[in-house]
């Protein structure tokens, strides 16, 4: 089996609801996203010949991800109140809201889905909330 990695990384913001700690609060974070592509072979065409998958490919996909969270505030549908919603659109903030609570783990498992749906043979994703805690996904 062959295996590539590549990595990007984003800033952004998020808040854990009904969390009884400090991650309750509105706080942001320099995330780091890494994801590994495996194949059994390599690739035979002319431009990707001995590869995987190309990495610039993998790179720009990854990138293009990343880009959609960064500098925004990541939060869970319906977890603000629908004055505070109203109030950080009217202020003009980037929000980008996600189906489920923006823990490092839930992120994991949103871009190995995402990778996958664009057509990449993901088999791990780690989001890093910081350089030592990570949160991992694989199939």
């Amino acid at each position: 089996m062959f295996y590539i990695t590549s990595e990007a990384t984003f800033d952004g913001a998020h808040f854990l609801k009904n969390y009884d700690g400090k991650c309750r609060n509105l706080h942001g974070h320099h995330w780091r996203v890494t994801a590994q592509i495996k194949g059994e072979a390599l690739q035979h065409t002319r431009q990707e010949a001995g590869m995987v998958v190309d990495f610039g490919d993998l790179k720009r996909v990854l990138r293009e991800i990343c880009n959609y969270f960064d500098h925004a505030l990541i939060y869970e549908r319906n977890s603000l109140k629908p004055a505070t919603l109203a109030a950080l659109k009217d202020e003009g903030f980037l929000l980008r809201a996600v189906p489920f609570r923006p823990t490092a783990e839930n992120l994991a498992r949103y871009f190995f889905d995402v990778l996958q749906a664009r057509g990449l043979s993901v088999c791990r994703t780690e989001v890093y909330e910081t350089p030592v805690n990570c949160a991992a996904y694989e199939a």
